[in-house]
């Protein structure tokens, strides 16, 4: 027998399904509650609503844990990559050889842009942000292959695997298009001889000639990428689900996570450290000063805590090494990063941050990297979403093969009660 509650209004009293999740989380059942006593629960911004079932990533923020599948988030640092962990998140299971191969060479076969998504890119890019741009290039690229966006179910989730690589294939080359058009460049021709991250920093920043590039930078931005690739039910993911919960194709609702995702309090905190960062620069500190002005609550240290976890980001812990081998093989030094590692030290071993568990968290360390590797921060928030991707594909593909009806939240309305209209000339 399921274990149940009870709530009492007033007189009356409704029993209550409790749900327990796989990993002893727990639930009060509330979806009859409305049709049985005409009350609604009130959960302003949702923040202890549990909006669906879902078995793709496991989060315990008091812990500190972050799974994917089931597969902690160090381990997979350790021994995978960011495409097999893009199969991993649309399949429920890591590859075989011959899958990964395959589907490597799916995605490598949809590297190049048609050239109506370039048009896209082109006419917009340019004063335009870059994530405004990858919104609408998603739009365009589905436009390109309408078998694979019909907004008919079955269909859709047929296409989906072909869909799904297309996308990841696509997101790079968007982002680097976006970039080389807003300085009035072309792209270099997409090489065969580069894996997925190589390949995105050489048309990024690359020449014609094929330079070889360092390991531990390709490394560090594909680790970025792994750590970014699904964070549970966020704001842009929720927003995916919901889009797709109304019956949108895979484009479609991707594009609306990317809009969602482009709010500066979702996907711009690695745009805020650089800025904090140069900020403390400006004004002649070493980190020092605005330690103690934060200490004292005159200033926000940014990159530091998390809404989510109470314990040491478990991703920050896997950046951090891999931030000081990149920063290393780019060999570049600044006052900035200087400041960095003078708040990061400072954070980690100072009791006042220790005791309130303000850790450096992700995006203090992913903002460094991409930095140093130079990226402008403006184009920060499309790499967070080339590495979301796959979570936001495997989210659509969870709500389209189980998803039971359209999602529809309700409200407490507190604005004027009913009232005659009064012509114009009465007013």
């Amino acid at each position: 027998m399921s274990k149940q509650a009870t709530l009492n209004i007033g007189d009356k009293e409704y029993t209550l399904k409790i749900l327990t999740g796989s990993e002893d989380e727990h639930a009060l059942d509330i979806s009859i509650l409305r049709k049985e006593s005409n009350f609604i629960t009130y959960d302003d911004g949702y923040g202890n609503t549990g909006s669906c079932e879902s078995d793709i990533t496991f989060i315990d923020g008091d812990k500190g844990v972050l799974r994917y599948r089931g597969f902690d988030i160090a381990e997979l640092a350790e021994k995978s990559n960011f495409l097999e962990t893009c199969f991993l998140l649309f399949n429920g299971e890591l590859p075989n050889s011959s899958e990964l191969d395959n589907f490597k060479t799916k995605v490598f076969s949809h590297s190049t842009l048609p050239s109506p998504v370039e048009k896209v890119i082109h006419s917009m890019s340019g004063n335009s942000h870059p994530m405004g741009v990858l919104s609408s290039a998603l739009q365009a690229l589905g436009g390109c292959f309408p078998h694979l966006c019909t907004n008919t179910r079955p269909a859709d989730i047929d296409s989906f695997q072909e869909a799904a690589s297309l996308i990841v294939a696509s997101i790079p080359s968007i982002a680097a298009s976006t970039y080389r058009s807003s300085k009035g460049e072309n792209m270099p021709e997409i090489g065969n001889v580069f894996s997925y991250c190589e390949n995105f920093l050489h048309l990024m920043f690359g020449s014609a000639s094929a330079e070889p590039i360092d390991s531990s930078i390709s490394k560090a931005l594909d680790l970025i990428f792994l750590l970014h690739a699904d964070h549970e039910q966020n704001c842009s993911t929720s927003t995916c689900r919901m889009i797709a919960s109304g019956g949108a194709n895979a484009f479609a609702s991707l594009s609306g996570a990317v809009s969602a995702l482009w709010g500066p309090l979702h996907g711009g905190a690695n745009m805020a450290v650089i800025r904090m960062l140069n900020e403390i620069h400006s004004a002649g500190d070493d980190g020092s000063q605005f330690i103690q002005s934060a200490k004292e609550g005159k200033s926000r240290l940014m990159g530091f805590g998390h809404r989510v976890y109470r314990n040491y980001d478990p991703r920050a812990k896997i950046l951090k090494s891999a931030c000081d081998q990149a920063l290393e093989a780019l060999g570049v030094e600044s006052p900035i990063l200087d400041i960095a590692r003078n708040l990061e030290t400072s954070a980690l071993q100072d009791e006042y941050f220790i005791a309130r568990k303000l850790y450096p968290n992700v995006d203090f360390y992913s903002g460094i990297i991409l930095q140093a590797m130079g990226f402008p921060t403006n184009m920060f928030t499309v790499l967070f979403a080339l590495g979301r991707a796959p979570g936001w594909l495997a989210h659509w593909k969870e709500i389209a093969t189980n998803g039971k009806r359209i999602h529809r939240p309700r409200q407490i309305y507190q604005g004027s009660t009913h009232r005659p209209y009064v012509g114009l000339g009465d007013r």
